[in-house]
């Protein structure tokens, strides 16, 4: 069984972004797509190994190459992106992002036929069954496997943070959740999803994952669902909370923020620091929040004493990290209430057509 390795853990700072879409018709609506754009056709060059589908034939995933220079995310994300739509119009499709697709209704979506996807659907049942989710993932490379997992423990508070500021499906099922994240709960029906525990060290997780796996619990890693989870094929700490945006300057600010809160916890681990804790439960509470009110929320401070309103959390990461995206996107309006303006103002077509992916 291929397990990875504290090897794996040798550069600092490389990122990786993976992002999930919807292969979506010309009228906006998902539609089945992958075996053709996945299987049976060769991809543009930059996509070539870096293209694949997930559970539903109407949700596909790309991955950008390794980034070396964080300067450099920019022109990768959108070379990715332009070539997916151009591959995916070439064969009579369109492609859409956002965390939940409003109109998709799982019932009368196919889903993949991949021999590892069947398995999780007999293993798991309904709730993988109505799995139709799409995240955005980042990955940021960090050059030691002990910090790697101390970074995935100290992160855990911040991934509210972006949760909230991401939070861009309302509706699922084809209707409104009254969620801001519904994609962040659906998605915890799963197994090994949402908030991890603390790992005390490397070997901890290590044997987390061997006793996973030696118990037919998961049938690979990549099934340790985590909202962060340190990657021992990647060498990379591995973000997976935000929801999935049609706007690139939106995922770019996920990038920016993960990849400065990457280094510096990076430097507080070298310096250091000691890790902190507290009950999963509390965590599992501001998680909740972020998900419920999105850019409206009042999460829980770092001492999870009182609450502070998101607002000025992001103020104050801001400064502290010199990062200006996520205050952007914060000021902007958000993903869901952009979804249900435009439902309300100007109906469905108008809904399906402002989530086609932007690469411009």
């Amino acid at each position: 069984m291929d397990r990875g390795s504290r090897e794996a853990f040798s550069r600092m700072g490389t990122i990786g972004i993976e992002e999930e879409y919807y292969v979506v018709d010309e009228d906006g609506r998902p539609t089945s797509g992958t075996d053709e754009l996945v299987y049976e056709s060769d991809p543009p060059e930059i996509l070539d190994g870096r293209l694949d589908h997930e559970l539903f034939k109407c949700v596909i995933e790309s991955q950008t190459p390794v980034i070396e220079d964080p300067t450099d995310a920019r022109e990768q994300l959108l070379a990715v992106r332009e070539a997916l739509v151009d591959h995916a119009t070439a064969h009579g499709f369109d492609i859409a992002a956002t965390g939940l697709h409003p109109l998709a209704k799982w019932r009368e979506l196919e889903h993949a036929e991949k021999p590892r996807y069947r398995a999780q659907l007999d293993r798991i049942q309904y709730p993988q069954h109505r799995n139709t989710t799409a995240g955005l993932h980042v990955h940021v490379g960090v050059d030691d496997a002990d910090k790697a997992v101390w970074i995935a423990n100290e992160l855990r508070w911040h991934l509210p943070v972006m949760l909230a500021l991401s939070a861009n499906s309302p509706y699922w099922n084809g209707f409104d959740t009254g969620l801001q994240s519904a994609r962040a709960k659906i998605f915890e029906a799963l197994p090994n999803t949402g908030m991890p525990t603390r790992f005390e060290d490397y070997d901890a997780f290590d044997d987390y994952e061997r006793r996973m796996l030696a118990t037919d619990s998961i049938d690979d890693r990549g099934e340790l669902w985590f909202d962060v989870r340190p990657h021992s094929g990647h060498g990379t700490v591995e973000v997976r909370t935000p929801d999935g945006q049609a706007d690139p300057d939106v995922v770019l600010a996920f990038v920016e923020y993960t990849h400065a809160l990457v280094e510096d916890l990076a430097a507080r681990y070298e310096d250091g620091e000691p890790g902190t804790d507290a009950r999963r439960e509390l965590y599992d509470e501001h998680k909740w929040r972020a998900m419920r009110h999105g850019h409206a929320a009042a999460l829980l401070d770092q001492e999870f004493e009182s609450t502070v309103d998101l607002g000025e959390i992001v103020d104050r990461e801001a400064e502290r990290l010199g990062v200006s995206g996520i205050r952007e996107v914060y000021e902007d309006e958000s993903g869901a209430e952009r979804q249900r303006r435009l439902r309300e103002e100007e109906g469905a077509d108008a809904l399906c057509d402002s989530l086609r992916l932007q690469y411009e």
